[in-house]
């Protein structure tokens, strides 16, 4: 077995898996033995490295490699976590290799993409190449729910030129990508029995007429103003609970709201703008609560210069016989808050998103050895 296929199995085998929110525990459960497992890999490089915890149990774990006489400094960036492991139908952590394919939960979203930029990193220290750049090799938290782990790096503002950010693009060369702000909304009612429902107010029919007019401004969204890239902004009513018994009228009923933003939307309008809809299309928003988002992450604007794109497009043509394609995507990465906090970002790496948060996840070797080359080449033509 190869160095980079042995790196990915280890980061398959080694649970982090993302709670989403949810109240779930024990030992698969948040980023902590995969920050220990980096810990352990960049001190044996003999690198210098920090841990850092953004939240209880939960730290980013952040390494340097000083190029000797290096003009530039690259962030390579990449997370920790992955989503949860429900309905999987294989064994999430017993990395499988058939047909040429690894198949785990984050193999694809984004241990390919971490495999390939540790062992790049790697090999980057061990061979010192002229020229070279410095590389800030950051590997976050949190990513797949609130990227709050992106979010302190991007407020830290990290002395580089640009960023590298691992998810799986098929190779290609993502520049652009929406953002997206999700949030609660809440109705109130009055509780009583079922048998006399007029003695109460029910919290569910309230938020039925709320989730008819959001499908309206859903609508209303699809017909703005495209981004030429993206496209146009969207909502969507995610999940809904209420009530405690089918016999008691609800006094309480909640919906998750998910607005993607296109560049040139500020996410922190965004619920604001929800409201003002509901307001007019219901005439007053008596018995609704507005809960603050838990996810308020920019779009990407394309930012990277020209000539950094092109030497990378370079690098991945000779080494792979194919010119990149320079594509948006409609959803979010770290390169949201990072690209916010003014540092030039692209978003590259082994895998196809087709097969992130599948029932039997997988990745291409081939397509993570060749990233890892890619990676490696990169740092050094961007020196």
């Amino acid at each position: 077995m190869d160095a980079v296929t042995r790196l990915l199995s280890d980061l398959v085998a080694i649970p982090s898996v993302n709670p989403m929110g949810r109240a779930l525990s024990g030992p698969t459960v948040l980023e902590t033995r995969m920050s220990d497992y980096l810990e352990r890999y960049f001190r044996d490089l003999g690198v210098p490295y920090r841990r850092h915890e953004v939240r209880s149990g939960r730290d980013n774990v952040i390494a340097k490699y000083e190029a000797p006489g290096g003009r530039r400094t690259i962030l390579f960036d990449v997370h920790q976590d992955t989503v949860p492991t429900d309905g999987m139908t294989i064994d999430p952590f017993l990395p499988k290799i058939e047909g040429g394919k690894l198949f785990g939960r984050g193999s694809c979203d984004v241990k390919g993409g971490m495999a390939a930029m540790l062992a790049a990193f790697a090999r980057l220290v061990a061979e010192k190449p002229s020229g070279s750049a410095s590389v800030i090799l950051a590997c976050t938290v949190d990513e797949e729910f609130t990227h709050v782990g992106s979010s302190r790096l991007a407020e830290e503002r990290p002395d580089v030129d640009l960023a590298i950010v691992a998810e799986p693009t098929r190779l290609d060369l993502v520049t652009t990508h929406k953002g997206a702000v999700r949030w609660k909304i809440r109705s109130h009612g009055v509780a009583c029995h079922s048998s006399t429902p007029h003695l109460g107010d029910n919290a569910i029919y309230r938020m039925a007429r709320v989730v008819t007019a959001l499908s309206d401004y859903a609508l209303v969204l699809s017909r703005a103003t495209p981004d030429p890239i993206l496209g146009p902004p969207s909502l969507s009513v995610g999940r809904i609970d209420g009530g405690v018994s089918v016999n008691v009228v609800p006094d309480w009923c909640e919906i998750e709201v998910d607005r993607r933003v296109i560049p040139g939307e500020m996410p922190e309008s965004v619920p604001g703008e929800a409201a003002a809809f509901l307001r007019e299309r219901l005439g007053s928003l008596d018995g609704l609560e507005f809960l603050p988002p838990w996810v308020n992450m920019p779009a990407l604007s394309p930012n990277m210069r020209e000539t950094d794109l092109a030497a990378m497009s370079d690098v991945i043509a000779s080494a792979t016989g194919r010119t990149p394609s320079r594509i948006g995507v409609p959803y979010g990465t770290d390169a949201g808050p990072l690209g916010q906090a003014g540092i030039p970002c692209v978003v590259f790496g082994p895998g196809d998103i087709a097969q992130a948060h599948t029932k039997d996840e997988w990745i291409e070797l081939d397509e993570v050895r060749v990233a890892a080359e890619l990676y490696y080449r990169m740092a050094v033509a961007l020196g």
